[in-house]
């Protein structure tokens, strides 16, 4: 069963919110994330959601998508963000 990682992000400081970017593309490469969402454009089709920045990922299993999150490759590009982002993510079971 796949498994997704869905993310709104706020990001608060740009500049240093590239450091995350390059830490976490290391991490998804190592733990073999399909990237399908990575910014662009949102369009509110029905309610008052407002997303920010939305990232949506693919992984093979949810343990997969776990073991990404747990990771010392992503747990780096965790402390790298802080401070400089808001970060609302969940892990959803796909088909």
């Amino acid at each position: 069963m796949a498994a997704y990682i869905l993310a709104n992000v706020k990001v608060t400081n740009p500049a240093q919110y590239e450091d995350y970017r390059r830490l976490s593309t290391l991490a998804m490469k190592e733990h073999g994330a399909e990237v399908l969402v990575r910014g662009g454009k949102t369009t509110v089709l029905e309610g008052d959601w407002s997303p920010d920045r939305v990232v949506l990922l693919k992984f093979p299993t949810p343990e997969a998508a776990q073991a990404f999150y747990d990771s010392p490759e992503y747990g780096a590009a965790r402390e790298a963000r802080e401070g400089i982002a808001v970060m609302r993510m969940v892990l959803i079971e796909g088909v």
